[in-house]
């Protein structure tokens, strides 16, 4: 064999061995890294949190890392991520002042990384809930002090461009006493097909829903569904389906099923369930609902119960939606501020706002229910668990 021949040979098997160790390298950092999923946890302000803080869920195990400071910042509260996962939006205290507070999401060598981007306030007692549209041109807040409802429109590149409308609410309900003696909104989000906002008003015992024209960052009254008086209505979730929507009510510890009209863009109140037994209720100084979430699967319903600490599961009924219980699971922690589910459909992370900490359940695919899974992590002041691209 000639020497030139002899070369080519070995620079073949060079290449080979090159191959095969990148291979080798590759497939190593997806079994270590590749079932890795970001969970971004806003926090309070109350001492210790510092701000917005972030771990990992491991979605074979379950198990989380331990969650470390992302953004300082004061009282983050809830979070919300740009549709392309490259911004993530805090209603938080910026320079003393209620905002909307924007950070760019980067890749770090240890995983992603927050830097601040601009904020804009909010003005009228700062914002408690966000959302951004599925096109990512539109963000909005609901102001529980404030009673209002404010706009901002988005640029291109998903950084806050300005704020475009402040509508307020009026009224109230007057069957819980300080509680309803005014509007409160809680919580706001957009409809299946994006071209309608729903906010229930925990004050006024209703879902105000008005019509969305993002293109000018704007909305306009539409309607209101009546929910059940003295319930308080806090957030709402709708079933992958499109046509029902599920609404928690605070006050009452219930949630109550609507039908919804997507051509009309209404809601009509069918059901309404307890999450825990009235009994059970009595004998606890603190109740109050707080967080619900629709399974992947459109078949399950959760509901957490802050006071009682515990996360009732619901199964949907598959052709009329209405809700029966399963179980109540209690959160190994207290008062469940906010939990969440990760898209797979597989895990469940409670945060214990006055526990601090973040514990993870896993989810029965067949019953729906949800097995502890020794896993609970300290975060500071939890009060809203984010995954990345929900």
């Amino acid at each position: 064999m000639s020497s030139s021949n002899r070369f080519s040979l070995l620079h073949v098997r060079a290449q080979i061995v090159a191959f095969l160790q990148a291979w080798i390298f590759f497939m190593v950092f997806m079994v270590a890294y590749g079932d890795q999923k970001d969970v971004w946890i806003g926090t309070g302000s109350a001492w210790p949190s510092q701000g917005i803080y972030h771990c990992q869920l491991d979605l074979e195990t379950g198990k989380l890392s331990r969650p470390s400071l992302a953004a300082k910042v004061a009282g983050p509260g809830f979070l919300a991520m740009h549709p392309k996962g490259s911004h993530l939006y805090a209603v938080a205290s910026y320079k003393g002042k209620g905002s909307v507070v924007c950070y760019a999401i980067d890749q770090g060598a240890d995983g992603p990384e927050l830097s601040f981007v601009n904020a804009l306030e909010i003005g009228d007692g700062g914002g408690t809930h966000l959302a951004v549209d599925a096109l990512g041109r539109v963000l909005l807040t609901a102001q529980y002090r404030g009673g209002s409802v404010a706009v901002f429109a988005l640029n291109q590149d998903g950084t806050l461009d300005r704020k475009t409308q402040v509508v307020e609410h009026s009224g109230g309900a007057r069957v819980v006493g300080r509680r309803q003696d005014a509007p409160h909104p809680h919580w706001v989000g957009f409809s299946p097909e994006g071209n309608f906002v729903f906010v229930p008003d925990l004050g006024l015992d209703q879902v105000v829903i008005y019509g969305l024209d993002a293109s000018h960052a704007r909305i306009r009254p539409h309607g209101q569904t009546h929910t059940p008086r003295g319930g308080g209505p806090r957030h709402m979730k709708f079933h992958p389906n499109g046509r029902w929507a599920y609404v928690l009510n605070e006050l009452s510890l219930s949630v109550t099923l609507c039908d919804y009209d997507k051509v009309g863009g209404s809601l009509l109140v069918r059901q309404t369930l307890p999450g825990v037994p009235h009994e059970q209720l009595q004998e606890e100084q603190f109740k109050s609902a707080s967080e619900i979430r629709v399974h992947p699967s459109g078949r399950y319903v959760y509901a957490a119960n802050r006071g009682h600490d515990t996360i009732t599961a619901y199964r949907v009924h598959p052709e009329t939606g209405e809700l029966s219980v399963i179980e109540r699971e209690h959160v190994r922690g207290a008062t469940p501020r906010n939990f969440n589910i990760d898209p797979s459909g597989r895990w469940l992370l409670a945060a214990g706002q006055d526990s601090h900490t973040l514990a993870s359940f896993l989810i029965d695919q067949d019953t729906g229910r949800l097995t502890y899974n020794r896993s609970v992590v300290h975060a500071p002041s939890a009060i809203c668990v984010l995954f990345e691209h929900e």
